[in-house]
């Protein structure tokens, strides 16, 4: 896939993520603001290869019904949730599946990083990560 298609690919997977962000359903936020979230997330650390934390992300939590969009919730070195990560894979995207109605872990959203990834245990195809920040020191507290 050249260059331009990569970014093409990932600029529409992320406007359908905002889109479906924008939408999503309603849930109680209380509960999932500090880790863990509770059913029906589990860590992923704990069903795949990775470590508990990952620098940039942070410690993650899917309900693995959600796979391969999510959305992860990731919570920081002190269990506070900082972000909702979406990975939506391009190939899937560009044969027209949408994702819809995804749900967020908190209504707050300070920035968004949207990014490629060319795949890892869990969502091993080339995929974009959409980011959904919670707070302004989120980013910084998911660096290390």
């Amino acid at each position: 896939m050249k260059g331009t298609d990569v970014f093409k690919s990932t600029l529409l997977s992320a406007a359908l993520v905002l889109g479906a962000a924008a939408c999503a359903t309603a849930h109680d936020e209380d509960a999932l603001r500090m880790a863990p979230p509770g059913d029906p997330y589990v860590q992923v650390s704990d069903v795949l290869p990775l470590p508990a934390f990952l620098p940039g992300l942070g410690t993650l939590f899917v309900n693995p019904e959600t796979l391969p969009a999510g959305p992860f919730l990731s919570y920081d070195h002190d269990g506070k949730l900082s972000a909702t990560i979406y990975m939506t894979p391009l190939e899937e995207l560009q044969n027209g599946t949408a994702y819809d109605d995804l749900a967020i872990g908190a209504h707050h959203v300070s920035s968004v990083d949207i990014y490629y990834n060319a795949g890892h245990p869990g969502v091993e195809k080339p995929h974009a990560h959409v980011v959904l920040f919670h707070d302004d020191e989120a980013k910084g507290r998911l660096a290390k």
